[in-house]
């Protein structure tokens, strides 16, 4: 039995405001069963729950940090010379979330 339907899918873009053609519908509703389908070979491994997790996919990797070194920031007026519009120190962007629909 799927645990992915074209109503969930459909469920979700219209939550995330994104309209999708059938066609895209399908394929997303495809990958999702493919990735449910990895989920489940993934849970049939043996002792699986004793593999300790991966912190990076290259075994070699080492973290370079570099010192935290306080710099002088720009100026906020002419940081906001750059900008179209804004309001006291703030950047006025146009809204691009609209209300949720239920």
């Amino acid at each position: 039995m799927k645990k992915f339907t074209k109503e969930m899918v459909d469920d979700y873009a219209d939550k995330l405001l994104i309209g999708l053609t059938e066609e895209e519908n399908q394929m997303v509703l495809d990958e999702f069963n493919i990735i449910d389908e990895s989920m489940e070979l993934l849970t049939k491994i043996p002792n699986i729950s004793s593999v300790p997790p991966m912190t990076h996919a290259l075994d070699d990797f080492t973290y370079v940090l570099r010192e935290d070194d306080a710099e002088e920031s720009l100026p906020i007026e002419d940081i906001l010379k750059n900008c179209d519009n804004y309001e006291d120190r703030e950047v006025v962007v146009p809204r691009i979330v609209g209300e949720a629909h239920e």
